[in-house]
């Protein structure tokens, strides 16, 4: 059950930064950030609200899980909207190794099966988003930065959110890593005094994103429930892959033999975790 959960969070989270990327080169960073932070968070108080059974400590450790969670999906949208996907992806993919090495510190042991598995689906998540750069390419140099703090701030997120929701208690990490990225991306807006205004035209789409990213987060939250942490991570991270097919099919973005590759790697790499 783990693998199916943490495998269907990597695609939806996948499809929520296909469309993440696509509307941050419409609107602002801010407002598609906080835009569809606040959808993700209306969904999960109706949810609280007929579900009930709300705990301080899940939700205090989803504050955290919330705050790397801005930085890491802030860094990762704006790199995207400078259009060097080719750095920030690959790189950002890599965040898995965050909780993965926090795992194994802490005792973890899951099989040398899986593990290898996982080794080999995160490879193919970092190829499979790889894109071509021809030429001097001083924006992808610039996005360096930003992709090796997303990827910080991915790998916390997956992190502390695994720790809150550990023991049942999705609904209140949920809600707590929300509450933790909005205050923080709100401080942000405030400070950079950046405009938050969406089209009306454009909300529809704006919150289907954060709708995604909170189903893509449940989804996760619960695949920690019956499976490793440094199994279920590096499932929930082949994102990547999702978002350069969507590319490819509705943007008619080339895939390139290396991302070839990494898909492959990426589906033999669930294969073996799976048989593992």
């Amino acid at each position: 059950m783990g693998l199916a959960f943490g495998l269907a969070s990597s695609l939806v989270w996948g499809t929520a930064d296909f469309l993440g990327g696509v509307f941050t080169r419409r609107l602002t960073l801010a407002s598609v950030t906080v835009g569809s932070q606040i959808a993700g968070l209306l969904a999960l108080l109706v949810a609280a609200a007929f579900i009930g059974g709300l705990e301080g400590r899940p939700a205090a450790i989803g504050l955290a899980a919330g705050a790397c969670g801005a930085v890491g999906l802030s860094a990762f949208y704006r790199a995207l909207a400078t259009g060097t996907i080719s750095i920030v992806s690959p790189v950002s993919a890599c965040g898995a190794l965050v909780p993965v090495g926090l795992a194994l510190a802490t005792g973890e042991r899951p099989g040398m099966l899986a593990l290898a598995g996982s080794a080999v689906g995160l490879a193919g998540a970092v190829l499979a988003s790889v894109h071509e750069i021809r030429g001097d390419h001083p924006a992808a140099r610039r996005s360096i930065g930003l992709a090796v703090l997303a990827a910080l701030g991915i790998g916390g997120f997956l992190w502390f959110l695994g720790r809150a929701a550990d023991g049942g208690h999705t609904l209140s990490a949920l809600l707590g890593a929300r509450l933790g990225s909005i205050t923080l991306l709100g401080l942000g807006v405030l400070v950079t005094r950046s405009s938050i205004a969406i089209p009306l035209s454009e909300i529809p789409a704006v919150a289907l994103i954060g709708l995604l990213d909170t189903g893509a987060n449940g989804l996760f939250a619960i695949a920690i429930q019956h499976g490793y942490i440094t199994v279920v991570s590096v499932l929930g991270s082949e994102y990547p892959v999702a978002t350069v097919l969507l590319a490819h099919v509705f943007l008619r973005e080339r895939i390139t033999p290396p991302q070839l590759v990494g898909v492959a790697l990426a589906l033999a790499g669930v294969g073996m975790v799976s048989a593992a």
